[in-house]
């Protein structure tokens, strides 16, 4: 929605100035932006500027919102650096290391769904953040 003024032009300007009825300001109810423009001779010309400068303010509004989303999905991400593993998988050492509670596993073993120890591990560790975060 939005609402739309109109008004004489205001300060300097000469006498079609202060007679002419050209000013347009341009509310947009949803966001609160406000436009105004005096600077053309007719208020369809104000009207269509405050419309254009409405719709870029509208926009940058956008772009700004998707940019701090964006921004927060990136810092739940992580780097991804070589800190950041969670397992690596060795082929040629026949061996698979989850870096979180620092266990390693036969990787034939894995390959061939025996992951219960890795899961037990993990499910111990969490059990045992939970304990010492409550206890805090």
């Amino acid at each position: 929605a939005v609402v739309s003024t109109q008004s004489t032009g205001s300060g300097a300007g000469g006498q079609s100035v202060n007679t002419t009825d050209s000013a347009v300001r341009i509310t947009h109810l949803p966001s609160g932006l406000i436009v105004s423009s005096q600077d053309e001779r007719s208020q369809l010309q104000n009207r269509e500027v405050c419309l254009k400068l409405l719709k870029t303010k509208l926009y940058d509004l956008e772009v700004q919102k998707k940019q701090e989303k964006d921004a927060s999905f990136r810092a739940l991400a992580g780097t991804g650096a070589r800190s950041e593993k969670v397992r690596t998988y060795n082929y040629p050492q026949d061996r698979v290391t989850d870096h979180r509670v620092s266990i390693s596993c036969s990787l034939k073993s894995i390959l061939d769904g025996k992951i219960d120890a890795i899961i037990e591990t993990l499910q111990a560790a969490e059990q045992a953040r939970r304990i010492q975060d409550a206890n805090l």
